[in-house]
């Protein structure tokens, strides 16, 4: 956007501005603005921003005739290249905030968490004594040991948390003599799977003592403790291998080249030269407003989730993970072990059929049908029942409901419809000789509702079967 001035002194396209009356006065003279700077005061500076006399708004938008052709001639210029044919950032952009996003999330899920280590470890460690207590915390002690120490190299809040090795023996997660173990043991690489080390050859004592009972659970801690290790090291090699930084650069090239050619090719030209697309000359640029708006927005959220152990608003909570994930581990391992109340027959116990009640703001929902399944009241015409038979069987077919397969059936007079049975609901009597006779058996005595209902279910059978020979 930009404004064509008319204002004395202007002359026609191609001739030299003379500049005569006030202006050249102004022109010639220094602007001063020290008394204005003089006494710093809150928004001093920010007064300076309107002034015109010596300003840069002065300097852009007093534009000769020329000067307006050549400007307009860029401007078209430019406007080609903030087509996204030649400036893909729609698609690098989303690629990018897409393979970021995986990543973040991927970090989430990776995060060591102790719920399944401690579920295993109170349920196989064995000991109401001090001898089984000191074993269970112990061992819960080092996975959250090896935790706060992976979470030290990647986190800084945790390493602000924990800036020494002192610092965590102090916390209560190690002790002096672990200290000295783990400073003894010399290693180029991050030891955080030490107290992982420690855990394994810790149950393996327990397993020799009789604390855990058999092999099998054993195994079962062996293996929960390798998914705790290898969540550790997979939140390790998210540290260490990022998005290649040429990818982002690419990206953050493209976006800003992008809107430094729209600066310039979407500015609202002179109506009146008829040029395509500019019919109307509006001062604010709103949807390009908006572009830029979603476009670095988008750009910005794909910044920020490349590392989520930062100390931004968004990044991940990791100093109060480490206090919930200690304390419920301990409570699991320690205050709950053998804690059950008394197993008592629950409020049911005599029912046999029984309703959970609900609340007057969800009473509606119990008039909702139960859903059986997309196919449960799907129609099916007597022709989709026949079962195919070779050529020399006989033609005539009839069929034989089974007991009770028909409750829920419908079959419709003229049309040989049948819904809410199926296929194994009906049986051929060629294939079953001694059926007819077991229906014309006489019942037993004390069943004539069931002889009645099967005579009611053999009647419907024979209309839609006599039926559907007619249609053919």
């Amino acid at each position: 956007m930009y404004i064509f001035p008319h204002g004395p002194g202007d002359t026609g396209p191609g001739d030299t501005p003379a500049v005569t009356g006030p202006f050249l006065h102004r022109g010639t003279m220094t602007v001063s603005y020290t008394l204005e700077v003089a006494n710093v005061r809150f928004g001093g500076f920010s007064k300076l921003l309107f002034r015109w006399r010596g300003s840069i708004y002065r300097l852009l938008f007093m534009l000769t005739p020329r000067q307006q052709d050549l400007f307009e001639r860029i401007a078209l210029y430019c406007d080609q290249f903030t087509n996204t044919n030649f400036i893909p950032v729609l698609f690098v952009l989303g690629f990018y905030v897409t393979l970021a996003f995986n990543r973040w999330w991927g970090q989430y899920t990776s995060f060591p968490l102790p719920d399944n280590l401690m579920m295993v470890v109170s349920g196989n460690v064995h000991g109401a004594d001090e001898r089984g207590r000191l074993l269970r915390r112990t061992l819960m002690r080092y996975a959250n040991l090896s935790s706060v120490l992976i979470l030290r190299s990647i986190s800084t809040r945790v390493l602000k948390r924990f800036p020494t090795l002192e610092h965590i023996v102090e916390a209560g997660f190690m002790t002096t003599h672990e200290l000295e173990n783990f400073e003894s043991l010399h290693s180029d690489f991050n030891k955080y799977w030490m107290p992982l080390t420690w855990f394994s050859n810790l149950a393996s004592r327990a397993r020799e003592e009789g604390r855990v009972r058999d092999d099998i659970a054993l195994r079962l801690l062996m293996d929960e403790l390798n998914k705790y290790r290898a969540k550790c090291s997979l939140l390790f090699h998210y540290d260490w291998i990022s998005i290649p930084l040429v990818y982002t650069q690419v990206v953050t090239i493209a976006v800003y080249s992008f809107f430094a050619f729209c600066v310039i090719g979407r500015q609202f030209l002179n109506p009146e030269k008829g040029y395509k697309n500019h019919s109307v000359d509006m001062y604010v640029p709103v949807f390009t407003l908006l572009q830029f708006f979603f476009y670095t927005g988008w750009l910005k959220v794909g910044e920020l989730i490349i590392n989520p152990f930062g100390e931004d608003d968004d990044d991940f909570e990791t100093n109060q993970l480490i206090d919930r994930n200690i304390q419920v581990s301990m409570l699991a391992v320690d205050d709950m072990y053998q804690n059950l109340a008394p197993i008592v027959k629950d409020k049911h116990w005599a029912q046999r059929h029984f309703s959970i009640p609900y609340t007057l703001s969800t009473a509606a929902e119990t008039l909702k049908p139960a859903f059986k399944g997309s196919t449960f009241d799907m129609r099916m015409s007597a022709e989709d029942l026949e079962i195919h038979r070779p050529a020399d069987a006989p033609v005539k077919k009839q069929y034989l409901p089974l007991k009770g397969s028909l409750g829920d059936g419908l079959l419709q007079r003229g049309k040989g419809i049948l819904r809410g049975g199926s296929l194994p609901s009906l049986i051929d009597i060629s294939s079953h000789p001694n059926a007819e006779e077991d229906v014309d058996a006489v019942p037993p005595a004390g069943d004539i509702g069931a002889a009645s209902s099967r005579e009611q279910e053999m009647t419907l059978i024979k209309v839609a079967v006599e039926n559907n020979y007619k249609q053919i």
